[in-house]
């Protein structure tokens, strides 16, 4: 069964108080599929780059299964841009520049023989592109959603029915206080699952994130770094993770959504550690799974005797 990933691809020019890259490697869709390819091969991509996206960065997906057959690429055209300037606790950020070139008209269009894809994960789009995306499939299984402030803000009708047509929506805490006007997280949770969504994620950035379903509300860690250098695509790492795992093992349970968020933050644990997609593009199963055991170490503890 597929994994189909629809998204944006950028060139990302990043400042933090250690450094700074420019034209590098961005976009939802991107940090999606890199993390995702560590779990499960082929992903499919659908995605859209002007005429001057990097040959380099075509290869680097490719070289990670990732089909670019429903990647547009536009004559003459230019690759959205995106530039930010991160503050010294990294938690806030700066745009400095939006370009939407070739994104601002882009036009989700899925091959025919993805179209029975079962697996989904929308990268934070137009709630109105990802709601074209599903009109184009036949019943997919398992739908995974991200969306962001300028969404909730300036498209909240368009969001509210994609909502109902999901399985899963990540988001961050301000995104969910904002979604369900309510500062507690947990009452915030329960008034957007009562929107229609089965199983909420919110992300917490350096304090993890929080699972809630019917049944369930889990609590999972963030990975104690020494060193983040660029937040930049964190979430998306994480998305990437999450249905990576879940594409992998074919379970939808709840013990196994439980270890797919963990998954999730472990591949968000990487991104951080370097510029752009550099995290993400040489590791190891091995040290993934090394990762993945140290969180399991850090949240257990026994009972009292």
């Amino acid at each position: 069964m597929s994994l189909l990933i629809v998204g944006s691809l950028g060139l990302d020019t990043v400042a933090t108080p250690f450094s700074k890259v420019v034209d590098a490697l961005g976009g939802s869709a991107t940090y999606i599929s890199l993390s995702a390819s560590y779990f499960t091969a082929p992903l499919h991509l659908i995605g859209v780059v002007g005429e001057d996206f990097p040959k380099e960065y075509i290869k680097l997906l490719e070289d990670h299964n990732v089909d670019l057959g429903g990647l547009q690429i536009v004559e003459g055209g230019k690759t959205f841009r995106w530039s930010g300037k991160y503050h010294y606790d990294l938690n806030t950020r700066d745009t400095l520049l939006t370009e939407l070139n070739v994104f601002e008209s882009f036009n989700p269009i899925i091959p025919e023989q993805l179209k029975k894809s079962k697996y989904v994960c929308l990268g934070n789009i137009d709630p109105v592109l990802q709601i074209k995306v599903l009109d184009q499939l036949d019943n997919p299984r398992f739908v995974v959603c991200d969306t962001m402030n300028y969404w909730i803000e300036g498209k909240k009708d368009e969001l509210l029915k994609l909502l109902t047509r999901v399985n899963v929506l990540i988001i961050n805490d301000s995104e969910a206080r904002l979604l369900a006007h309510e500062p507690n997280l947990f009452k915030a949770a329960k008034i957007i699952r009562e929107l229609g969504v089965e199983i909420l994620i919110i992300k917490k950035g350096e304090h993890g994130a929080l699972l809630f379903t019917e049944d369930i509300i889990f609590s999972a860690p963030a990975y104690p770094l020494e060193m983040i250098n660029d937040p930049t695509g964190a979430g998306d790492s994480f998305a990437g993770g999450f249905i990576g795992y879940l594409h992998k093992t074919q379970d939808l349970s709840a013990e196994n959504m439980k270890r797919a968020v963990v998954y999730g933050s472990t591949m968000a644990s990487f991104c951080v550690e370097e510029f752009s997609t550099q995290g993400l593009e040489n590791i190891s199963y091995l040290r993934i799974q090394d990762r993945f055991r140290e969180f399991q170490t850090m949240s257990k503890f026994d009972e009292e005797n």
